[in-house]
């Protein structure tokens, strides 16, 4: 224990020296002072555990160096003893009021002394730690109003953007009155209230798979809980393990720190996995195993996580057949669908169409920060006429265009534009053929882009079905041609 400091003011330098021998056999460091005025001086500068003041001393007695000391703020809780002869009540009621703790009478009965100062150096050592610890407790009340404030501005925050986002993305996202868009409308309200169900979304791409997960999300008791949606088909298979399901720090060459995966970001709210047909098979096996026990384990870690996760898939791919030919888990099909949802392509319901025209030029219109222009009777007879690959996607894409192109002005047939197949190429000197088929250029490249080309046309632009007659994943369509969808 740190020796404790104490001063003593007297100015009978026999009473100093018979305390100080006392006090300082108990292991305390002593200070002295022969008269008040050098007493509170030393008191300021030394700030003693203890004072030792005598009542009756010339100049400033012990009553006035005692108010003095209590005035001060660098002294005022320093516990003071006062040391005097005098044993009436009046002498030791006016030292209590002055602001002393204690009395010691002379002559000293050192045992009394030492068990007094000993008494209340203790009392001043808890004083001191009551005081800190009360210091530290509105310190961290402080800190914890603001931090409930700040808690409760996000939530108020965070309220206004869940409202904002359930009016952008729920029902009242889906525009249409035919009697297919009232059929998914009705599905979506019916989803609502099991929370816990899975959910899998099947239609082409561009049909608004996502628009109906996000309307699934946030009409169910999950909405104030996130969002998370995951492209499957962006997902490298390197690092799908760990994007998914998080990973520890050292689990492998780049891991730095703990991460969480989308599984553990998503918990209690939704995780939307887009195009789940073209997740690995490697891949499905783990993400079966999640649904099935509700607990993740990151990569390199042995503690698995509890999780409580509503997983609404989509795809555009032909499940059935994925199965089939083993490129995708029957029983992973089965534990995603267990209710289905089909999208219909717009061309199966283009009694909405004017409606979306609508509805999208009042949407960027008001981005662009003007009014929505009309649309001329051959526009939208162009726009009727056309099949719309892209489907709703694409339909929004041409009135974006269009908008921009006209300037304001209404839409003319002359500002849509629509997909054009490109027209097959003609022979040249370095083509291959045979009897009965068609001309494929030998240089590889070029071959791939005609062989896409001609599944285009075969399957009136829609990039799924051009992918199955190929063979090959649509994203393969994609980089050929980014601008398809």
């Amino acid at each position: 224990m740190t020796p404790a400091k104490i001063l003593i003011i007297d100015d009978n330098p026999a009473n100093i020296g018979l305390l100080s021998e006392a006090l300082e056999r108990q292991g305390h460091e002593i200070l002295a002072a022969a008269d008040g005025e050098s007493g509170f001086r030393i008191a300021g500068m030394a700030k003693p555990a203890l004072i030792l003041l005598d009542v009756m001393m010339p100049l400033l007695d012990g009553m006035a160096t005692c108010r003095k000391l209590k005035m001060t703020d660098v002294t005022r809780d320093i516990p003071v003893i006062f040391i005097t002869a005098r044993h009436d009540t009046e002498s030791v009621l006016s030292g209590f009021r002055s602001g002393a703790v204690d009395y010691i009478h002379k002559p000293f009965h050192m045992e009394e002394v030492l068990s007094r100062v000993e008494t209340h150096l203790q009392i001043g050592r808890l004083t001191r730690e009551l005081r800190a610890r009360n210091e530290e407790l509105e310190t961290e009340i402080g800190r914890r109003r603001e931090a409930e404030e700040g808690r409760r501005t996000a939530d108020e925050r965070y309220s206004r953007l869940s409202a904002d986002e359930a009016v952008r993305w729920g029902i009242a996202g889906f525009v249409g009155d035919s009697r297919t868009v009232r059929k998914i409308v009705e599905e979506i309200k019916r989803v609502h209230r099991f929370a816990n169900t899975s959910v899998l979304i099947l239609g082409e791409s561009g049909t608004g798979k996502e628009l109906v997960s996000r309307a699934i999300h946030h009409g169910s008791s999950r909405s104030a809980a996130p969002f998370i949606p995951v492209n499957c088909v962006a997902i490298p298979a390197e690092l799908a393990e760990s994007m998914l399901f998080g990973h520890v720090r050292g689990a492998f060459t780049g891991a730095t720190n703990d991460r969480k995966g989308w599984f553990e970001l998503a918990n209690n709210g939704t995780l939307f996995l887009d195009e789940i047909g073209d997740m690995p098979v490697s891949l499905q096996g783990k993400l079966l195993r999640v649904l099935e026990d509700g607990e993740i384990l990151p990569v390199g870690s042995t503690k698995p996580i509890r999780v409580d996760v509503r997983v609404i898939s989509a795809s555009n791919a032909d499940l059935p057949s994925k199965i089939l030919d083993g490129s995708f888990r029957q029983d992973l099909y089965f534990r995603l669908a267990r209710y289905v949802v089909d999208m219909p392509p717009l061309r199966e319901r283009l009694d909405d169409l004017p409606m979306l025209v609508s509805h999208f030029l009042r949407f960027f219109a008001n981005e662009m920060g003007m009014s929505p222009p009309v649309v001329t009777p051959e526009a939208l007879a162009l726009l009727v006429s056309y099949t719309f690959p892209g489907n709703v996607r694409e339909l929004k894409n041409v009135i974006e265009r269009a908008l921009i192109e006209s300037g304001g002005e209404p839409i003319q047939r002359r500002h849509i534009h629509l997909l054009e197949v490109v027209p097959r190429r003609q022979p040249s000197a370095h083509v291959a053929s045979s009897p009965g088929s068609e001309t494929i250029p030998l240089n590889l490249d070029a071959a791939e882009q005609l062989l896409i080309q001609r599944a285009l046309e075969q399957a009136g632009g829609n990039v799924a079905e051009a992918a199955r007659l190929l063979g090959v994943n649509r994203s393969r369509i994609y980089r050929r041609f980014p601008n398809q969808v």
